[in-house]
């Protein structure tokens, strides 16, 4: 089922833009346990992802919010396929991490936007994380892969479904260019502190993978970007601190 659900992505994604993937996975991290943590755009991100998936020949269980498993056709393929639940605002949201966690720790691979939304920044770099994912490689000794995604923005914009028929018209009218790029695992060596603490920086350390991921697939954008999602509101209370190199790359 998740296989089919695979292919079926890049039939689906071929006449809306123009998908990139680079990158790779390392081939001792093929059969897992791996977690790759991604950024997140756009509504169209999970199926881009997917189709990007199925190009790298990759099937991993997917964090996905609960609203997906409720949809008549998409929630009952979601739950043949394995994939794991995050009902959020509920009292079963924690669930998620111990069930991703025995995934893992099963040579599962899990992919996971460790933002928890679409990225509110209003530059659309990734937003601080939240914990959940540094907390997952800890409990099961994952390594961690970051993957960036670029360009669904121009697909579908932040307030889909509304107007999603003139969104996917315009789609496959002028078929965007839309990257996804595979980074290298992140260094969660040498943490210190108490397991609060060691989650905080390794939470960074994830993010500024992501970013340092994102980066090549932004250049002549670094500040704002070609497409600018009108539709997209601002959050600044999760802006990430940028960082000296990202200010020289900038200038």
């Amino acid at each position: 089922m998740w296989r089919f659900m695979l292919a079926l992505a890049r039939i689906v994604v071929f006449p809306l833009c123009r998908l990139r993937v680079t990158g790779n996975v390392p081939a001792e991290l093929r059969h897992g346990p791996l977690i790759l943590a991604a950024n997140h755009v756009s509504p169209f991100d999970p199926i881009v992802m997917t189709a990007a998936l199925h190009k790298m020949r990759l099937a991993p269980k997917i964090l996905a919010t609960g609203g997906l498993f409720d949809a008549p056709i998409a929630g009952a393929a979601m739950r043949r396929a394995g994939h794991i639940r995050v009902s959020r605002g509920s009292a079963q949201v924690a669930d998620a991490l111990p069930a991703a966690v025995d995934a893992l720790k099963n040579g599962a691979m899990v992919l996971v936007y460790p933002e928890g939304r679409i990225g509110l920044d209003p530059w659309m770099w990734p937003e601080r994380g939240k914990t959940g994912v540094a907390r997952m490689a800890a409990a099961s000794a994952a390594p961690v892969l970051p993957v960036a995604q670029w360009g669904a923005h121009a697909v579908l914009p932040y307030t889909t479904p509304e107007h999603l028929a003139r969104s996917l018209l315009r789609a496959m009218l002028r078929r965007p260019v839309v990257h996804v790029r595979f980074g290298t695992p992140v260094d969660l060596t040498g943490l210190t502190g108490t397991a609060g603490a060691q989650a905080m920086q390794a939470t960074r350390l994830i993010m500024d993978g992501i970013h340092d991921t994102l980066m090549p697939l932004r250049t002549g954008e670094m500040q704002t970007p070609h497409h600018v999602d009108t539709t997209r509101i601002h959050d600044m209370s999760r802006v990430r601190p940028r960082r000296p190199a990202d200010d020289r790359i900038t200038s």
